[in-house]
């Protein structure tokens, strides 16, 4: 069955929000026995991350790429003293005796028949973001989630970033005065990986790592860890980067969901490189205030370089630019100085 069959076969009617809540041991000094689907990349980011909580164990592991699986069980097993269980099918890992959670770290195109299936299980879940593909599996995620009744997280770390937290109280306090707009932006110039079609690395299954999203040749440059600015699989920039910027802003304002949504943009410069705008603006009409979303991938620098990454909100009194490591505060009218305030937080993963 594939994945759009699946979702509509599953929305389950009225749908209510998923709640946020961290992975917690259950009863004193009982580690919470989890389980990894996906252990590329960020996969093992956020296992590390679980691991140095000490709260959980890792008792099995799912992939369908084999090098990633074996490596994944020798790293975990180093870290926690106990070997993982391995598994390329995520079915199979769902069955297994003891299992209280999962985390999710596999492309976005799997994200729907993963969480849905553990929810049928009762299992609690942390899942990267973006939570679907698209709104209608997101719909009947969070309808699974609702009958469920168990514990969600998505990876939304920066609602945990000390600047991010100091910008929301000087919004509250009425430093800004009334924020009227809201302008966020990532702008930077991507390092793309080959784009020749070519044979999937013998390590990899590439029919199972695509799933149930259209099966596209493989390319290094939509595999692992490249599929970010691939359409069927990750639906580009904004989808990868915005919402990050786009939920702070919601976190930090305490906005609902937007009235109205538009956008104006293409492929400039990477045409015939990557399926998804490498230049974007999108306006996303709150009942507080605009938000608008920027981002272009030519004609700039690096990633992180500063105002290239962050949010600007725009008050009488002042402008805050705010950033995951650094504020800046600009008040309203000449020769008034700017502000910096360099505000670190704890080992928050990207």
């Amino acid at each position: 069955m594939d994945r759009r069959n699946f979702i509509q076969k599953t929305t389950l009617g009225a749908v209510a929000g998923v709640m946020a809540f961290p992975f917690i041991s259950t009863a004193q000094n009982q580690k919470l026995k989890i389980g990894l689907i996906g252990a590329g990349w960020y996969g093992m980011v956020i296992t590390k991350a679980a691991l140095e909580t000490g709260g959980v164990e890792v008792i099995a592991v799912c992939d369908v790429d084999s090098e990633h699986l074996q490596s994944s069980i020798n790293e975990i097993e180093k870290l926690q003293g106990s070997k993982p269980v391995g598994y390329k099918n995520y079915q199979e890992l769902l069955d297994i005796k003891g299992l209280q959670a999962v985390m999710i770290g596999t492309p976005p195109q799997w994200h729907a028949l993963q969480f849905i299936a553990a929810c049928e299980k009762g299992l609690d879940i942390y899942c990267e973001k973006p939570l679907a593909y698209d709104i209608d599996e997101g719909k009947a995620m969070m309808a699974a989630a609702q009958k469920a009744g168990n514990i969600v997280q998505i990876g939304f770390q920066r609602r945990q970033s000390n600047a991010f937290k100091k910008a929301k109280e000087l919004i509250q306090s009425g430093t800004l005065g009334k924020v009227h707009e809201i302008g966020a932006q990532i702008h930077y110039n991507p390092v793309l990986a080959d784009n020749t079609i070519q044979n999937p690395p013998a390590s990899l299954d590439w029919d199972a790592w695509c799933g149930p999203a259209p099966k596209l040749d493989y390319r290094p440059s939509i595999g692992h860890k490249a599929w970010r600015l691939e359409k069927e699989y990750g639906n580009g920039h904004f989808v990868d980067w915005g919402i990050h910027h786009i939920d702070t802003i919601r976190y930090i304002m305490d906005l609902e969901m937007p009235a109205s949504f538009s956008t104006t943009g293409g492929l400039i410069t990477l045409g015939g490189k990557i399926t998804t705008p490498d230049t974007l603006r999108a306006v996303l009409n709150f009942e507080q205030c605009p938000v608008i979303w920027q981002h272009r991938m030519w004609g700039t620098g690096d990633l992180n370089t500063q105002l290239n990454n962050g949010i600007f909100f725009y008050g009488e009194k002042a402008t805050l630019f705010a950033s995951d490591n650094r504020l800046i505060m600009m008040p309203a009218g000449r020769d008034k100085q700017q502000e910096v305030m360099d505000i670190q937080s704890p080992k928050m993963q990207e």
